[in-house]
């Protein structure tokens, strides 16, 4: 009785780890199947085309909604602007890039092919507009003549 007893043990053990193991296998085909694409940056400045060293390349998958993710991941540019990605699936995706010394870049993309490549030309900050400049260039519109210089005064 023993061996019979140990036999069906050993039968039941054995049918628990092929049931296990084709499920796993089935579930690794699953997340094999999807789409994934191999992602490339080049970040440069916009006035001289060189290289953007240590600019943070941000991604967040965005919903057919229009709303980003919370997960994210983010990649660093090397001494030549580049950095790249293998894994990232199809569908929109939300790209910032942040650079000490420029302003924000920020696109949304349709990840649609095995291999992308994107070209980021960043640009340096603005001066701001402020109403308590003076600003000649908008003045003008002003149909009052100059006063004349030769004028007598009254």
């Amino acid at each position: 009785m023993k061996t019979s007893a140990t036999k069906t043990t050993w039968l039941v053990a054995s049918l628990l780890l092929v049931f296990a193991l084709s499920g796993h296998v089935a579930a690794q085909r699953d997340r094999t199947e999807e789409p994934t694409a191999v992602l490339s940056f080049l970040v440069i400045k916009e006035d001289n085309g060189k290289p953007v060293r240590s600019a943070a390349v941000i991604m967040h998958p965005v919903s057919t909604h229009g709303k980003q993710s919370r997960g994210g991941l983010e990649l660093k540019t090397d001494a030549d602007g580049k950095t790249s990605f293998d894994g990232i699936p199809y569908g929109k995706l939300r790209v910032q890039v942040l650079a000490s010394g420029f302003q924000t870049f920020g696109e949304d993309y349709d990840i649609d092919r095995a291999k992308m490549e994107f070209t980021v030309r960043l640009k340096r900050p603005q001066g701001q507009y402020s109403i308590y400049q003076d600003h000649p260039a908008d003045k003008k519109d002003d149909k009052t003549p100059p006063p004349d210089p030769n004028a007598k005064p009254q």
